[in-house]
């Protein structure tokens, strides 16, 4: 039988808990795997940074490559730069293209639209030139010499294409038009001359300056100005491009961004050589995060590196 308490009529109950040692077993348990979770969630949140950085630092190397490489390549240095210096370089580069399709005389030029869905389309533009860009027109002279005759954009502006490329035109048929029935009105500062005619081939340029620059935030990165056209050189506010990079150094193996030129033979020129005497740049650009790493023992700032070599294509002989 259950047995009872004194003065108690029913059967005695049982207590039921955990005594204080038993209790601070389970709490040290409890605090152990916790610290062991946070441990595990800061080494994992160490590494994603980590792993954040380094790539960061090697995208900023391969940004400076491709911005750079392309302009450079296709730049002409008979008469389009303008500044060779170890930590900068300023050129006219190449916007895009067209080919007259109606003119009649004077500061109006009218081009084909854009036709994306047609492999050789007759007007590209990497970006839309407007006021203060270069236009060069093609002219073939009697002689058998090929020329480019240049005059500087007043105003660049879409119009219906039967204004711009009429169906008269040799270039008016719709294959060879935008899709969406737009062309484009040129208007220049100068009037082309004689030589110029329907069908020239036309290029758009733009002058502008690539640097290694020191920003508001204490880092340094590549950046670029658009300048004037034609006079002397005047650039507009800096834009960042990519980066943050290494800063400026005369030492050529430690600065953040460099470019070297060299001659037909590979002789290193000097900066402020003449354009005529290009054959190839070299560029350098290194990397270099804000932040400090640190991986199982290991702790750096992420940084990378990598030079291209560029020939440049429009050099004369």
């Amino acid at each position: 039988m259950t047995p009872r308490r004194p003065g108690s009529s029913g059967p005695a109950r049982a207590r039921y808990g955990v005594t204080i040692a038993e209790l601070a077993v389970v709490l040290v348990l409890i605090g152990v795997i916790g610290s062991t979770i946070g441990l595990s969630l800061v080494r994992q949140q160490r590494f994603y940074r980590s792993a954040t950085e380094l790539l960061r630092a090697r995208e900023g190397v391969r940004d400076a490559m491709e911005l750079l490489a392309s302009d450079v390549r296709g730049m002409s240095v008979t008469d389009t730069v303008r500044l060779l210096a170890d930590s900068a370089i300023e050129f006219f580069a190449n916007v895009g293209s067209s080919v007259v399709c109606d003119y009649a005389g004077g500061t109006a030029v009218g081009l084909p639209g854009l036709s994306p869905r047609q492999a050789n389309a007759l007007t590209s533009f990497v970006t839309q030139p407007d006021t203060g860009d270069m236009a060069f027109f093609h002219r073939d002279s009697s002689d058998g010499v090929s020329e480019w005759e240049g005059h500087r954009i007043d105003g660049f502006a879409a119009r219906p294409l039967s204004s711009t490329c009429p169906a008269g035109s040799r270039f008016g048929r719709h294959a060879d038009a935008g899709a969406d029935g737009t062309g484009f009105l040129l208007d220049l500062f100068s009037a082309p001359s004689s030589r110029v005619g329907t069908g020239a081939p036309v290029r758009f340029i733009r002058r502008g300056r690539y640097s290694l620059y020191h920003a508001s935030d204490g880092r340094w990165y590549l950046g670029f100005r658009r300048c004037n056209a034609v006079g002397p050189s005047v650039c507009g506010a800096i834009q960042p491009l990519s980066g943050p990079y290494r800063g400026y150094s005369t030492n050529p193996g430690k600065t953040g961004v460099l470019f070297e030129y060299f001659d037909g033979s590979g002789a290193r020129l000097t900066p402020g050589t003449s354009p005529l005497a290009i054959a190839r740049i070299d560029i350098t650009a290194r990397t270099e995060s804000g932040q400090w790493i640190g991986l199982e023992g290991w702790s750096s700032i992420p940084s990378d590196s990598a030079t291209i070599a560029i020939a440049i294509r429009n050099r004369s002989p």
